[in-house]
């Protein structure tokens, strides 16, 4: 699929078959313990209809940095037109980091999505799982 782009660097895929494109910082931050802040990528696309784009944070950076995307996933939706900005957070209590211009931030992956409708009833189909949720499948929240 091809998407129009405006950017300065344009995102890329590290490694064949990977699913995510890197997305680059187009500015300098320092991101002292705890901190959050909006980092700006230069990039501007044009999706097609029917698809969105997700801003989802690096693994590396997350496990050596404690660098992850506060929203994530970020959704760019279709329609939108104005520049990709990733909400960074320095999760780790003690290390300041540093991005520097140029520095992979996030990855950007593209999906389509099905439109939907959505149809009032007064009761839903059974299933399996049921109404189910958290500690349905074993998980104990941390009880003895």
């Amino acid at each position: 699929m091809d998407v129009p782009i405006i950017a300065p660097d344009v995102p890329a895929y590290a490694h064949p078959g990977d699913a995510g494109a890197d997305l680059v910082a187009a500015e300098a931050v320092r991101l002292e313990p705890g901190q959050r802040a909006m980092v700006g990528t230069g990039v501007r696309i044009a999706l097609p209809d029917g698809h969105v784009a997700f801003v989802v944070p690096r693994s590396g950076l997350a496990a050596k940095h404690g660098i992850t995307v506060v929203n994530a996933p970020g959704t760019v939706d279709a329609g939108y037109r104005g520049e990709i900005k990733v909400i960074l957070l320095n999760t780790d209590a003690e290390t300041a980091h540093d991005i520097a211009i140029g520095d992979r931030i996030a990855q950007l992956i593209v999906m389509p999505v099905p439109r939907v409708r959505f149809i009032p009833v007064t009761t839903l189909p059974d299933s399996v799982r049921g109404e189910g949720g958290f500690g349905s499948t074993g998980y104990n929240g941390g009880a003895a």
